[in-house]
């Protein structure tokens, strides 16, 4: 058999026959191409194609899972075999659990997400080196970390026992330059990307290499500030990183845990007044944009926060069920882990001011274009991560500063958040530039 469909159907099967009381099979096929070009040379040429087979097998509530790269007969005979006996001796899970045939979605949304345009190699090394090309011509570049330009296309079919049988495609496509700016010790890096699903709506790669070296020039100078509690702006592609904290936060399997600092927060206040998060798996030729969950369920955009206040959790079936409630359709899926609550094109809404009237009432204060580190607990929402950026004063955005910290706590951030309405959605997980208020900021 060379059908997806075919091979997952008869995965499934033989599971049932080995003595699986229901089992369901995942196959991803991927094929990308990329290049990167370094000062003005081609430095690597990669095209990869790969195939992985997922099977998930159920013996009462016993679950298990097991993947491999190999469709030959013999090896996906063994895979059957592995999983049954693998299910017959893990612990119990009393939340496992494939969806019920009337769960199931019914009508699949049209949202696309392929573009049978795939890029020669040389395309992708001509829109390589005028990226490059472009972020060196900037005054005051002085060297480059590279560009690069890609393709990829990715095929997901499932099969299931509850009758589940759904196949999808998604292409991207992508470009980047990273450089650097100034000589010695006086030196500052910064780069730019894009990523879309349509090679149309791919910016010009000029744009994308221009951007990165006129946001390395921007950064010669740095200094560090003295501590000071002082409102921080969060520039709009750093500031969807605190749109993740959050997305962890409201996770179903965190809260099934209790190991969220929101997990308490249900239906109450936790932004201000008008903010608005909004999750839409159906947007047109969106990134994460998906027809349904990873579990076959039907899924809708959602708004998780409405004028400020947790309106749900993040739940595939299992944390559903662990919390007594209802899947939101937010299951993901891969060939060698269960499903798991994943959000889609999550975003925060935009505002209604622009960046300048954002910031106009600011003495002082700190524009951060770039964030490091990890610093965030979960648990607590203690925050503190290194940043680099612009000193705010007088409400205008002045000198470079770097080696900066940032805390705070992610509850008193999310309450003091004004979004601006520069709202862009770029990369799946998007935000406006954010101002907050009150925060710690530390230099030398």
């Amino acid at each position: 058999m060379t059908d997806p469909k075919d091979i997952l159907n008869d995965l499934v099967l033989r599971a049932l026959k080995s003595g699986a009381d229901a089992a369901d099979a995942v196959l991803v096929d991927q094929a990308s191409l990329s290049v990167s070009f370094r000062l003005g040379k081609l430095e690597h040429l990669n095209r990869s194609e790969s195939g992985d087979i997922g099977l998930r097998v159920l013996i009462g509530k016993r679950q298990s899972l097991v993947s491999s790269a190999d469709r030959s007969p013999l090896a996906l005979g063994e895979l059957v075999e592995r999983a049954v006996a693998m299910a017959k001796t893990v612990p119990e899970d009393p939340y496992c659990g494939l969806a019920d045939a009337s769960q199931l979605a019914t009508s699949l949304p049209d949202l696309d997400l392929v573009d049978a345009f795939e890029p020669s190699a040389e395309r992708l090394i001509e829109r390589a080196k005028a990226c490059e090309d472009a972020a060196r011509a900037v005054k005051g570049v002085s060297n480059s970390e590279g560009a690069e330009a890609g393709w990829g296309r990715t095929r997901f079919v499932m099969a299931g026992s509850n009758g589940w049988l759904r196949e999808s495609a998604v292409t991207s496509f992508s470009q980047s330059a990273s450089v650097v700016a100034g000589e010695g010790t006086a030196m500052a890096r910064d780069y730019d990307w894009a990523q879309t699903v349509h090679h149309e709506d791919l910016p010009a790669p000029e744009i994308t290499g221009s951007e990165a070296g006129k946001r390395a020039v921007r950064h010669l100078g740095s200094r560090k500030m003295p501590t000071s509690k002082v409102p921080v702006v969060f520039e709009a592609r750093v500031a969807r990183s605190l749109l993740g904290h959050f997305a962890g936060a409201i996770n179903g399997a965190a809260i099934a845990r209790g190991t969220s600092f929101l997990k308490d927060s249900l239906n109450s206040q936790i932004f201000a007044r008008g903010i608005r998060i909004i999750d839409d798996p159906h947007r047109l030729r969106g990134l994460k944009s998906k027809p349904c969950d990873g579990e076959g369920l039907p899924n809708r955009r959602m708004n998780f926060i409405e004028d400020g206040v947790l309106t749900s959790w993040l739940l595939d079936l299992r944390s559903a069920r662990q919390l007594g409630l209802k899947s939101t359709g937010h299951a993901s899926r891969g060939t060698s882990s269960p499903p798991s609550p994943s959000p889609s094109n999550l975003y925060i809404e935009a505002g209604a001011v622009t960046v300048a009237e954002l910031i106009e009432d600011i003495e002082r204060g700190f524009y951060v274009t770039e964030l490091f580190g990890m610093g965030v607990n979960g648990i607590t929402g203690d925050y503190s991560r290194g940043a680099s950026g612009y000193w705010i004063e007088k409400g205008k955005i002045t000198f470079p500063v770097n080696e900066m910290t940032v805390a705070g706590n992610l509850k008193d951030m999310f309450l003091n958040l004004t979004p601006a309405c520069d709202l862009d959605f770029k990369a799946g997980t998007d935000s406006p530039t954010l101002r907050i208020d009150g925060l710690t900021v530390a230099g030398g």
